[in-house]
């Protein structure tokens, strides 16, 4: 069970059998009445957000929520395949489950699967991931009007902005947090 005073930025609280997290806190005390969390929370179900005052003496319940190590296997194009790394059991995530992550996800990546009261209902993925260029301009040296970066497609089909000597085959690294090209990968 959690207090007000237990709030802060990044903790997952449940409210009326729904998981939420704090996105963003605030403790204020107005000069005349009693102290108050301003909050704003998003649904681990349906993403919505939302901005809720609490009273000091307001307590919440701890959501049953659990982070499984799983493998990607594959896409059926509505639904994503994920193996538990640990039982083998297979489950199946929609693509709004998956989110933005499907920019980043190839097959034998393994990610986190966030489940709710066993049910799964989001993923995180490794900070960095690996992925091939499928295509690329060709860089003319000495071209420097069109700035420092060209537009490369990954082979997830995501399109990101590399250094102009990035060539087509190369297996560069992404930060997925930020969608940014990071380095190149030696093989």
């Amino acid at each position: 069970m959690y207090t007000s005073s237990d709030l802060r930025k990044g903790l997952k609280i449940e409210i009326d059998g729904d998981p939420y997290v704090v996105v963003q806190y605030e403790f204020l005390k107005p000069g005349k009445g009693k102290a108050y969390y301003k909050c704003k929370l998003k649904n681990l179900l349906t993403g919505a957000q939302f901005d809720r005052t609490f009273r000091s003496s307001d307590k919440f319940d701890e959501p049953h929520l659990e982070d499984h190590e799983m493998e990607y296997l594959y896409s059926d194009g509505e639904k994503y395949c994920f193996m538990n790394t640990a039982i083998y059991d297979q489950i199946f995530l929609t693509q709004d489950q998956v989110g933005d992550a499907i920019n980043f996800l190839k097959e034998n990546t393994v990610c986190n699967v966030l489940l709710f009261k066993g049910n799964p209902i989001g993923i995180t993925l490794p900070i960095f991931v690996d992925l091939r260029i499928e295509k690329a301009d060709p860089w003319a040296k000495g071209d420097t009007a069109s700035g420092s970066t060209k537009p490369v497609i990954l082979e997830t089909g995501y399109e990101i902005q590399v250094p102009p000597f990035i060539e087509e085959g190369e297996i560069v690294r992404i930060d997925t947090r930020t969608g940014e090209y990071v380095g190149r990968v030696k093989s």
